[in-house]
């Protein structure tokens, strides 16, 4: 599942996850005004369900979650089809805020939108997402006392063996998309404060997220782009759409449980919180 799938990142990952043969629901404000999501659904007819939602509105999240076992396929057994990516890409950037002349208004529609709507979505779809046996987060954040600086440094984290037939072992994933913007030790300017500030509190999301999901196995992610070409990005947007996402999927891809909690770039490279 995607969300804010109608352009950008969020209708490229669809584009690339119908690629290679994945079936997926896109969400988006105004399905009927999403002209490429709605072509695609048409090349891959059955593959790609449309679904609105208004993700910083509680009761579009709830008729989406009243909509969604009717499109999820069912499983071999005939039980109710699960999710096993879950990718929270919608997302608001207000442009042209300065200091001093900060609004109310636009500080709580960045929370709503950006970090509140996809921890609550995260947690109405946690009973879809399907558990991984015999899977556990393992070095997390060091027990329940532990600081945010403990959790692991991803470039060495142990990559663990897939079953023993040498297949590899899909694992779920929620994918939050954030921003380095959202980095509080990385921060060197006033710029962007509404989004900034609202990227910073869903990276605190994703990492309690991974908390209530560990036991799963269920891996959740904080995920920096990169600077990308998008109408988000802007003109002076170096990273091209289409690259941003295929890192992405492969960081996704070789997600492992002791991962989850991690605020990771495009690249895999760990990013300071």
């Amino acid at each position: 599942m995607v969300t804010g799938a109608n352009r950008g990142i969020g209708l490229e990952f669809v584009r690339q996850l119908l690629a290679r043969g994945e079936h997926v629901v896109a969400a988006c404000r105004h399905p009927g005004k999403a002209t490429a999501l709605n072509g695609l659904a048409g090349e891959h007819p059955g593959r790609l369900h449309v679904l609105p939602l208004d993700v910083a509105e509680p009761k579009s999240r709830a008729n989406l979650l009243h909509e969604l076992p009717l499109v999820l396929a069912e499983a071999e057994d005939g039980s109710p089809g699960k999710l096993d990516l879950v990718v929270n890409n919608a997302g608001v950037l207000h442009s042209g805020e300065r200091f001093g002349h900060m609004e109310q208004a636009l500080l709580e529609d960045s929370l709503r939108t950006n970090a509140i709507g996809p921890f609550l979505l995260s947690q109405a779809l946690a009973p879809l997402l399907r558990d991984i046996e015999g899977e556990r987060v393992r070095n997390v954040v060091g027990g329940a006392g532990g600081a945010v600086n403990s959790l692991p440094d991803t470039r060495s984290v142990d990559r663990a063996p897939g079953p023993a037939d040498g297949t590899q072992l899909r694992r779920t994933v929620v994918a939050n998309i954030s921003s380095q913007l959202g980095s509080i030790a990385n921060t060197t300017r006033f710029g962007t404060p509404s989004y900034a500030i609202s990227k910073a509190a869903q990276n605190m999301a994703s990492a309690l997220l991974a908390r209530a999901l560990g036991e799963r196995g269920i891996v959740v992610l904080a995920l920096h782009p990169g600077w990308v070409m998008t109408e988000m990005g802007g003109e002076h947007a170096t990273l091209p759409t289409a690259d941003a996402v295929r890192g992405l999927l492969a960081v996704i891809d070789a997600a492992r449980p002791a991962q989850s909690g991690s605020f990771l770039d495009w690249r895999g490279e760990s990013l300071p919180w």
